[in-house]
């Protein structure tokens, strides 16, 4: 009797670690994900190890969350160690994560274009938009400090690996946030099909989706292989905070394009990030603790997340029909394209592709384009990363 008591008293249903309705919530919002990433294709990737995440860290008694610190004796409970060793303390799991979409990725649009450089840039209006908006509206209702709000903000990059890296850099012992925060950036992201195409619709006339962009110029391989060199280069020497994400893209582009390196190439873009990807959606969801996660500032960060998605699309789409007045002729761009600014690759290009066949009747194609933005965003967006982490370091 005395060893079935014992054995009770260490169970999740009794002591001061028992089951909460905080837990319970967590569950269902665990399971929620979980359901959305396999009956709705919503970024399962991510979405399934980060809802089974949030449900391992509100077992009570597991020591399965992401700020379970060590025993007496020194051991590191699994998340716990994963992420002070691997985000929390060190910048590893998202620069691994950038090597393999850098090793995934092909600039070729953006080379035969380089003036789609701009429509990534004008594209991480939302960013600054949303940083700006948590900042002073919500500081003192919220207590959202700088640091809070420029994490907010990078949900508008449609990036989550640069939104989970910028937020364990600037808040990484805030219990919720980095789940939070994670969560909106990958739900928004699996939301590209729902969001994006009614602001197109908003801002465009239907001559301008009618705007049929002729093919661009080949890019020589020379090009190809000196773009990830000198934009390494050049990016980090004026925005050295962005070295880490900057850095490993512009690696895994390198093993790529090289065409000497295929086994490190299809490591970094196969195996490697597929094993990175399952233990950094396990830990950004072991931080999805209820008692931090239940709180109305998280309610705050989806709205705003939001907004800064919705900012983010709009200042492409903007930009490019302010460049349409300095362009004639074929030169014209198709202002549809600026909305795949955003970094959700390919995603976005796929979104305004679809969205421009189906309202030209299927005349105009312009995917191919529409890449050239896309992967112009992969890199806005660690950028803007970067900017954010050197404008809050040189703060007093």
């Amino acid at each position: 009797m005395e060893i079935l008591l014992k054995l009770f008293e260490s169970s999740g249903f009794a002591g001061d670690t028992s089951l909460a309705w905080q837990n319970i919530v967590m569950f269902i919002i665990g399971g929620v994900l979980i359901t959305l990433a396999v009956k709705k294709n919503f970024e399962p990737l991510l979405l399934i190890p980060i809802g089974f995440g949030a449900i391992l860290a509100n077992l009570p008694g597991a020591e399965m969350s992401a700020y379970s610190e060590a025993t007496d004796g020194g051991k590191w409970p699994l998340l716990g160690f994963v992420y002070k060793t691997a985000i929390s303390k060190a910048e590893l799991l998202p620069p691994i994560i950038f090597m393999g979409v850098g090793a995934l990725t092909d600039f070729r649009p953006l080379l035969n274009r380089p003036i789609t450089f701009l429509l990534g840039a004008a594209a991480q209006l939302g960013i600054f938009i949303a940083a700006l908006g948590a900042f002073y509206i919500f500081r003192d209702m919220l207590d959202i400090k700088i640091q809070h709000a420029a994490a907010i903000g990078i949900i508008g990059g449609a990036d989550g690996p640069t939104t989970i890296y910028l937020t364990s850099k600037l808040v990484p012992n805030d219990k919720g946030f980095l789940g939070a925060v994670a969560v909106a950036a990958y739900s928004y992201m699996a939301l590209v099909p729902v969001i994006q195409p009614p602001i197109i619709r908003l801002l465009t006339t239907q001559k301008e989706r009618e705007i049929d962009m002729p093919q661009a110029r080949s890019v020589s391989t020379t090009a190809v292989l000196v773009f990830p060199v000198a934009t390494c280069i050049v990016t980090i020497l004026f925005i050295p905070a962005s070295g880490p994400l900057i850095g490993m893209l512009m690696f895994g582009n390198l093993i790529r394009e090289s065409g000497v390196t295929q086994r490190l190439s299809s490591t970094a873009s196969g195996p490697l990030i597929n094993i990175v990807t399952i233990f950094l959606g396990l830990v950004v969801g072991a931080t999805m603790e209820g008692t931090g996660f239940l709180q109305g500032r998280t309610l705050a960060i989806l709205a705003l997340g939001l907004v800064a998605f919705c900012f983010s699309t709009a200042g492409g789409v903007l930009f490019a029909k302010l460049l349409n007045i300095f362009l004639s002729g074929d030169k014209k761009i198709n202002p549809c394209i600026g909305a795949a600014g955003v970094s959700a690759v390919p995603m976005a290009a796929r979104v305004v592709q679809s969205f421009v066949s189906k309202e030209t009747d299927g005349r105009v194609n312009p995917l191919m384009a529409a890449m050239g933005p896309n992967v112009a965003g992969v890199i806005g967006s660690a950028v803007s990363a970067g900017v954010f982490l050197s404008l809050i370091e040189a703060l007093p």
